[in-house]
């Protein structure tokens, strides 16, 4: 009839192939980054097909080349930080915050650390790698004053920059790599970052230190 009004278009059904893709995709990207946490540092071709339970042309059917793979890889192992993270205790008594602080951040540390290594690795880092880890750097500082705030904010100025830029230097991977590649367990370790966080907060108390003498006359 002429005034009945028309009816919606259906939407398109899902492109059943496009998801699939997607699926292969991740479950190549998934398989090296098994082989990474194995330990491997090269990562052929046919090993990650092998891996990923698909041919060795359908990896180069999903990904250019080898170092595509990489970087999509590393990028979702990065991107996988935001799972990690739990909310931490920004009142209550610093020795329980400092020690929340500290278990997670160990925890973390030592899982992205095969992806840290393999970043380490490569030349030139892509725009797309280096942005995640610079959101993860400053999402991770920004954490760590949020837990620390009662300490932080009783300093102002360069003094409070100092420290937080120390309790952040202390609380990231480089510590954490250099703690661990010097022969300390993951439990030593997190009790160095831990012990270093309180001393580094203990030093608010103590009051600023002497002030540099100038050259002698």
């Amino acid at each position: 009839m002429e005034n009945e009004p028309e009816r919606a278009a259906p939407a398109p059904a899902t492109d059943g192939r496009t998801e699939r893709g997607r699926q292969t995709r991740e479950k190549i990207a998934d398989a090296l980054l098994v082989l990474l946490d194995e330990g491997a540092t090269e990562f052929p071709a046919e090993k990650v097909a092998a891996y990923a339970g698909v041919s060795r042309r359908s990896v180069f059917h999903h990904f250019a080349d080898m170092a595509q793979l990489v970087d999509t890889a590393i990028t979702r192992r990065l991107e996988q930080l935001a799972e990690q993270i739990r909310p931490l205790p920004t009142t209550g008594p610093r020795a329980v915050r400092v020690a929340a602080l500290a278990e997670q951040r160990a925890r973390i540390l030592e899982w992205i650390t095969p992806a840290r290594k393999a970043i380490m690795r490569m030349e030139h880092p892509s725009p797309r790698i280096q942005q995640t880890v610079d959101e993860a750097f400053a999402d991770a500082r920004a954490r760590l004053e949020a837990v620390l705030a009662e300490e932080l904010d009783t300093l102002t100025g360069q003094r409070r920059t100092d420290l937080v830029n120390g309790l952040d230097a202390v609380t990231t991977w480089g510590a954490w790599h250099h703690w661990r590649s010097t022969g300390l367990s993951p439990e030593q370790a997190r009790h160095a970052m831990e012990a270093t966080v309180l001393n580094l907060l203990a030093s608010i108390e103590r009051g600023p230190g002497p002030e540099p003498e100038g050259p002698p006359a």
